[in-house]
């Protein structure tokens, strides 16, 4: 599943995922092949090399895919908007194009999680991935032990793909927020994701755990499952 000539790719569709009044904007961007190509087949959690045609400037960046493979009419991204190429993205406008390297990235191996219990861990975009993998596990429920999403997130307003994570209950898939800043009216764990996940202290036997998003957080989490007793094969990075 890994390319690496140049084609170009359109935009589709975007949308704000943040809060209007958020500081930090988060979109949702789908890009979809020219007229007459193909999507490109990916696995979960890789991702794409994406440049403006013509030009170097702002320069290229990578981002993950958060899509699942069996989504086969394009390439969904979330995106900060930041600087640089970021900041380009999210200010394209519908069927402007740009130039994509890939797909690429060693990204979630989905047959390690089968017939196991499943953890996804992730803070900010740093979802993007762990929606590639969720989105497959539903359409697949049958074929995974219990599921839970462990999402961190600034403040409420930086919250992402609430509309999503609330329909994933139907599907017996726990999802669990924390936010760093405590706000009237949240009820939830505040600090980081990972001591949540230390409070909560999942069960060890027969769980995998899929990790995504700011080494710092990585790090962190990685820390905090071995000292619940998880061993290195059942924690699992998409880098």
């Amino acid at each position: 599943m890994q390319h690496s000539s140049l084609f170009r790719m359109k935009l589709k569709a975007k949308r704000l995922l943040t809060a209007p009044d958020c500081d930090q904007p988060v979109m949702q961007l789908t890009l979809v092949p020219l007229d007459g190509e193909s999507l490109h087949s990916f696995g979960h959690g890789q991702c794409l090399r994406i440049g403006v045609p013509h030009t170097r400037k702002p320069a290229p960046a990578y981002f993950a895919i958060a899509s699942s493979p069996e989504d086969t009419e394009g390439y969904d991204l979330v995106i900060k908007e930041t600087k640089g190429l970021a900041h380009y993205l999210c200010h394209m406008n519908v069927d402007e194009t740009v130039e994509v390297d890939g797909p690429m990235g060693k990204g979630f191996e989905i047959a390690r999680l089968q017939g196991r219990n499943v953890i996804l861990v992730g803070v900010g975009t740093g979802v993007a991935p762990l929606r590639s993998v969720w989105r497959s596990i539903v359409r697949n429920r049958n074929d995974f032990g219990s599921v839970s999403i462990h999402a961190g997130f600034l403040s409420q307003i930086h919250r992402l793909l609430d509309d999503e994570t609330k329909d994933l209950l139907e599907h017996d898939i726990d999802v669990h927020t924390t936010l760093t800043h405590k706000h009237d009216g949240w009820e939830g764990p505040i600090g980081y994701v990972q001591h949540s996940l230390e409070d909560l202290a999942p069960s060890v036997e027969n769980t995998v755990v899929c990790l995504a998003g700011m080494t710092a957080m990585v790090e962190g989490c990685t820390e905090i499952l071995k000292k619940l007793g998880f061993s290195d094969d059942q924690i699992l990075l998409n880098f």
